[in-house]
């Protein structure tokens, strides 16, 4: 196993990721981005509890956009919720054009990088390491590593996760890798924040140290998983337990069908969002909808 070189000439950093990050969706109206219903979700998730807010992630169906289509709901995340620090999804499969992005990124103010493996290409382990140790050398602001081997085709393996966190840039991870067994190694060692990205599996996350969660299913009762996450910290898992269990069966109709389209529906019966998506992505089927609905209103 290779080991993470050390980056020259980077100044160690210590940011906190901790606590509830929301995935924005993205609202589209007739196929452009929505940026009058975009406004309108962030002014809703201002003040709700939350750490902060992830813009172009894979729920804000990042693949779908334009680089600048990108860094313009960038920038309007970051005008609408000043107060509130905001990452950016970044992904890729190109090495040198995907640091040259984390480049001008870099210079946005924004509080950090999601930035998972390579997609299609399914490289061995040494090359994650390189992939990202030299990402994370190019990059001015820290790098949440984003475990999602369903998405990216290649797991993220322990050791490999242990070597990258040598690097002074390299801070958190988003751990959507399936591996309970992983997840415990990373909170015990404790070099890298764990942040739950299975929005089902929030509770053990926390109960077992992890530091906090990026959940798309949070877009709706943001402050009960707030409270709840808050609850688990401070050790009432008795309390949390009871605001944490009826929002299960809704977490999982969430994700029923391919996300964002649930999310989106649910959204758009609050009048938050259009229900739109872009293709290849495609609206929630009319059975989930009726169900998330009834789910949704069986919690207080």
């Amino acid at each position: 196993m290779q080991t993470a070189r050390n980056a020259n000439q980077v100044t160690p950093v210590t940011p906190d990721f901790s606590g509830l990050w929301i995935p924005l969706v993205t609202p589209f109206d007739h196929g452009q981005v929505d940026h009058a219903s975009l406004k309108r979700l962030v002014a809703h998730y201002r003040g709700s509890g939350i750490a902060g807010l992830v813009a172009c992630g894979s729920t804000g169906e990042a693949a779908a956009l334009s680089d600048e289509e990108q860094l313009a709901v960038l920038q309007a995340v970051m005008r609408e919720a000043p107060e509130l620090p905001v990452v950016m999804g970044l992904s890729g499969y190109h090495l040198g054009k995907t640091a040259a992005r984390i480049k001008v990124l870099g210079e946005l103010g924004i509080a950090g990088i999601l930035l998972p493996a390579p997609h299609y290409i399914r490289p061995a382990q040494a090359g994650l390491i390189e992939w990202f140790t030299q990402l994370a050398d190019a990059s001015a602001v820290p790098v949440i590593l984003y475990d999602i081997p369903y998405r990216t085709g290649v797991k993220i393996e322990l050791e490999t996760l242990r070597a990258l966190a040598s690097h002074p840039r390299i801070c958190a991870i988003k751990d959507c890798g399936g591996d309970a067994d992983k997840t415990q190694a990373l909170i015990r060692d404790g070099r890298l924040q764990v942040l739950c990205g299975e929005d089902g599996h929030i509770f053990s996350t926390l109960a077992q140290g992890g530091h906090g969660a990026i959940a798309a299913a949070a877009h709706v009762h943001t402050r009960r998983f707030v409270q709840g996450m808050d609850l688990i910290r401070t050790g009432d898992e008795a309390q949390a337990r009871t605001l944490w269990e009826p929002l299960l069966p809704l977490i999982e109709g969430l994700f029923a069908e391919p996300s964002p389209g649930p999310l989106k529906a649910l959204l758009a019966r609050r009048g938050l969002v259009r229900e739109e998506l872009r293709s290849p992505m495609t609206p929630a089927s009319g059975a989930l909808v009726e169900r998330l609905q009834r789910l949704d209103g069986l919690i207080g």
